[in-house]
């Protein structure tokens, strides 16, 4: 029932950006209106989340270590897995933006019925960090390519991307490696959440509707690029003129870019206030982001203000006389 609700959301969706498609006089809203509002929705939300992150208190240092801590002079330090310096601490977050460090040594636990009882068994859970390695990097190559539409002159490192991308050349137009590699990815991402039972219980809207919508955007742009052809011209000239902020409207672009675009526009809206937003809550982890110098340097809590307190024996100077009328022992005559 979770998925089939964000699944009709996205149905919805289509629905609404191919009606607004269809219609030429929707074409100024849904072409230019609705992706400004997207943007300015992405950006705003964007950082006031992290404004909001950046003001919690962080009251001890939390780190979390897997290696060595540094030690005795002949006790060799891991110096990435338990960072004692700034050095470390940017390797060990470069390990993990790239390449998923800590998703790479998950591990997965099953309770089996031996001879004598049940046995807890652990193994390898690899599939999900290869998964989410290809889902995340295919997606940034393809946003990568797709800045050829929103510059001009292109510059040669798009240029670069995108020939390797389509070096995969069958036929016309050349076979993108990513929109393979990224179809398989997403469609891998969310067929583990209806077949592993744990994951499918905790498993929310929240959880299914960006990957249907995500999965919707790059079944869209394939279809564009493969099936249904539209004028590449004038979609560079709408995008061209909505990154300089000269937006223009041209005609015969196709319904069907409207409903990529809508998909599009709609994801970035929704990006802030879903847990996509991970992409930048990672640089403010304290789990992540800080040294592991506990026991080299006293960390003061900077939220710890002092407070004003009452020790019994001031309360016992204030109320004896009262105490001792009412046969309560005291400390001092």
């Amino acid at each position: 029932m979770k998925a089939l609700l964000s699944f009709l959301a996205v149905i919805i969706l289509i629905l609404v950006a191919t009606f607004g498609g269809s219609v030429e006089n929707l074409h100024f809203l849904f072409g230019i209106i609705i992706p400004y509002l997207a943007f300015v929705m992405f950006v705003g939300g964007f950082v006031y989340r992290i404004i909001k992150w950046g003001r919690s208190p962080v009251p001890f240092r939390i780190p979390t270590t897997i290696g060595q801590q540094k030690s005795l002079p002949w006790i060799k330090q891991n110096k990435i897995e338990n960072p004692t310096s700034t050095l470390g601490v940017i390797v060990r977050m470069a390990m993990e933006v790239f390449f998923f460090r800590s998703l790479f040594r998950n591990t997965k636990t099953e309770l089996t019925q031996g001879a004598k009882g049940p046995i807890i068994s652990h193994g390898s859970a690899k599939w999900l960090w290869l998964g989410s390695l290809f889902f995340h990097w295919s997606f940034l190559i393809i946003i990568i390519r797709h800045l050829r539409f929103f510059l001009e002159p292109v510059p040669v490192f798009v240029q670069l991307f995108d020939s390797i991308d389509g070096i995969l050349q069958i036929g016309l137009p050349p076979i993108y490696l990513t929109d393979l590699f990224f179809l398989v990815a997403v469609t891998f991402l969310l067929v583990r959440r209806f077949v592993v039972p744990q994951l499918r219980y905790i498993s929310l809207p929240a959880d299914f509707f960006p990957l249907f919508l995500i999965m919707s955007i790059a079944i869209s742009g394939m279809l564009m690029r493969y099936f249904y052809r539209i004028d590449i011209v004038a979609v560079k000239q709408l995008a061209l003129g909505l990154a300089q902020l000269h937006p223009v409207l041209p005609e015969g672009i196709g319904a069907i870019f409207y409903v990529h675009l809508f998909l599009i526009s709609s994801l970035f809206a929704y990006f802030p206030l879903s847990k996509l937003m991970h992409m930048g809550g990672i640089f403010m982890s304290p789990t992540r982001n800080m040294i592991s110098n506990s026991r080299m340097v006293r960390h003061i809590n900077p939220w710890d203000h002092e407070v004003e307190v009452h020790t019994y024996a001031q309360y016992e100077d204030e109320f004896r006389e009262k105490m001792k009328k009412a046969g309560i022992p005291v400390e001092k005559e």
